[in-house]
């Protein structure tokens, strides 16, 4: 029986026609697993995961791997970008067995879900001290078999330690003294010869683009106690934009350099970053750059619906072989088939690129913004139940059976809120509310429903506090759209929101800041107070275009009816801004404090 031709996730219908019998992820796995008293072996990945694909070919579509595993186990293919909370989980149980964590993750677990042993890719012979694939099902089931009680015992104690190892929360926010220092611990981290930063001093590791980061270099709060802080992100930026990063040809940026220098580049080029380093390039006031970016997503990624694709494959068939990379290292692509788009609209992710594209679109090309607004529009007629909740993503329009996570209804309300700024359109920041307030109950902060229910059930929940890698953790991303909301006024509750959720990360945020650069960059505008700027008049008007170019917390251009319709909708930062004499006014505020309205453009900075 084939159980994922029909998935939402194109990483599962690639594995459709493996012999293994796989099975999405969902309870009826475990619940067989259970009538046949066999373990789970749990397989995650994602479509432009290279490994991922290597071990497909050499494991999953060999016939005798697969009678192996079909007759001793039961096995579950996972896209981890359908279902995240499925993938942290198993990242936070894998720890304990391999220090070396990635994708493909293969994880094995008792029906009840009790990991007792993880790891990677495994060969399909063995490479000592990495044993074969063949080899670890083997043990696996020799333990399983021979050795239940040492199993039981090593899944239970794991899930206790897990359950343990969730730390009490800072009792404040922290203070901008303390996020000045944690940003001169990540300073002093770059790379002087190359820019960028890498894991450890001898610069061994790989390097990605990091964009959370970055922004959090950015933040104007920064200037006089870490004053070398955004030049350390323009470096970056600059350095990647030079390197064979870069994609010239097509735009955009690939997913990471495995040389010190930027050189060599793991080819899949990724929503995520592309994304992020659009607000980067806005925020150095590299235009150039950020438009490259923007076009990568827009002209390869965007869907003919209106969604934006989650990433592209670094994998194509050159000459009838596959090929990684080949077709990105070529600059006449024309007579070239590109590589494969992972084409689910993941609703977070679209978020991302609508707040991206909607800044760019205000200050360069009016096609982003465009974009920007088709692929909101896109997502909230596919990737919204009956009930109104979100889910996590769409493949050709068809939603998905995965809940959506904090990062989807935080990713796409801040994409919401930064279009309404960008276009005046209120309905879109109402929208972006109604989404945060789905999260906010009374038993704390967390998607409609509580979360996976599988994971739920089984208690196998991740503890830790997620980091923010190639994008924001969903803590990270909607702690920013309840800030945002605040911004414009829509009530102290966002706030306290924000606050609760930088409290829960402060201690290992400021512990290891390279890891967590979306949520520090949440703390500083909570640290610091925000700059508002709202134009109200002729959205082309000269002042207008000045304000674009403020280094703000909100930039806000409107007419005069659409102020209203903003003060009427309960965002107080509209209240009583009008056009003075019919000409376009600008409000420059602190803290919710305006300066006298103005019409000179001369006097925004």
């Amino acid at each position: 029986m084939n159980r994922l031709a029909n998935a939402s996730s194109p990483y599962l219908r690639a594995h459709a026609d493996n012999p293994v019998a796989w099975f999405p992820w969902g309870a009826e796995a475990f619940a067989l697993a259970a009538e046949r008293d066999v373990p789970v072996m749990v397989s995650i990945g994602y479509s432009t995961c290279h490994w991922c694909h290597v071990m497909a070919r050499e494991s999953f579509q060999d016939a005798e791997t697969a009678a192996l595993l079909n007759a001793d186990f039961v096995s579950i293919k996972v896209d981890r970008e359908e279902h995240p909370d499925v993938d942290a989980a198993y990242l936070d149980a894998a720890s304990a067995f391999t220090p070396h964590l990635g994708w493909p993750l293969t994880v094995f677990a008792s029906p009840e879900g009790r990991v007792f042993y993880a790891g990677t890719y495994f060969p399909p012979a063995p490479r000592p001290p990495q044993p074969s694939f063949r080899q670890v099902l083997a043990a696996v089931r020799e333990a399983w078999t021979e050795r239940r009680q040492e199993v039981d015992a090593t899944g239970s104690s794991l899930r206790d330690a897990l359950a343990a190892a969730a730390t009490a929360a800072a009792d404040a926010p922290p203070s901008l003294e303390h996020l000045a220092a944690a940003a001169r611990t990540v300073v002093a981290r770059e790379d002087r010869e190359y820019s960028g930063f890498a894991a450890g001093p001898a610069f061994e590791t790989p390097k990605f683009p990091n964009t959370p980061v970055l922004r959090f270099l950015q933040h104007p709060a920064l200037a006089v106690d870490a004053p070398d802080a955004a030049d350390v992100a323009s470096r970056a930026l600059s350095a990647m934009a030079r390197s064979d990063l870069h994609d010239l040809v097509e735009g955009g940026f690939f997913r990471y350099a495995t040389r010190r220098d930027w050189s060599v580049p793991h080819y899949e080029r990724m929503l995520t970053d592309n994304a992020g380093l659009v607000e980067v390039a806005l925020a150095a006031g590299d235009e150039a750059t950020a438009i490259d970016a923007a076009r990568f997503l827009v002209d390869v990624l965007q869907l003919p619906s209106g969604g934006i694709a989650a990433a592209q494959d670094s994998e194509s068939m050159i000459d009838g072989v596959r090929n990684e990379g080949g077709y990105y290292r070529v600059t006449d692509r024309s007579g070239l088939q590109p590589p494969a788009l992972d084409a689910k609209v993941v609703t977070g992710w679209n978020g991302h690129a609508i707040a991206g594209l909607a800044a760019v679109g205000t200050r360069t090309d009016p096609r982003f913004l465009e974009a920007a607004r088709w692929a909101a529009d896109a997502v909230l007629e596919s990737n919204v139940a009956e009930d109104g909740t979100l889910r996590r993503a769409s493949l050709d329009e068809v939603r998905s059976a995965a809940p959506a996570t904090l990062e989807d209804y935080g990713g796409l309300a801040r994409g919401l809120l930064a279009l309404a700024r960008a276009t005046g359109e209120v309905a879109y920041a109402s929208r972006a509310r109604g989404l945060v307030d789905l999260c906010l109950g009374a038993d704390g902060i967390h998607p409609p429903g509580g979360g996976d229910p599988v994971l739920v059930a089984q208690g196998m929940q991740s503890h830790a506090v997620p980091t923010d890698g190639a994008s924001p953790s969903g803590p990270s991303v909607f702690a920013a759209a309840a800030l945002d909301l605040w911004r414009l006024g829509a009530g102290q509750r966002y706030r306290t929101a924000a606050e609760t959720l930088v409290r829960d990360a402060a201690d290992a945020a400021l512990a290891s800041p390279l890891a967590h650069g979306a949520i520090l960059e949440v703390a500083l505008g909570l640290a610091s107070a925000p700059r508002q700027v709202v134009v109200v008049g002729e959205t082309d008007a000269e002042i207008a275009e000045a304000a674009r170019l403020v280094a703000a917390d909100v930039v806000a251009v409107v007419s005069p009816a659409q102020a209203v319709a903003f003060a009427e909708a309960g965002f107080a930062l509209f209240e009583g801004k009008v056009a003075l004499g019919g000409e376009a006014t600008a409000y420059d505020c602190r803290a919710f404090t305006c300066a006298l309205p103005t019409t000179d453009a001369g006097r925004l900075s």
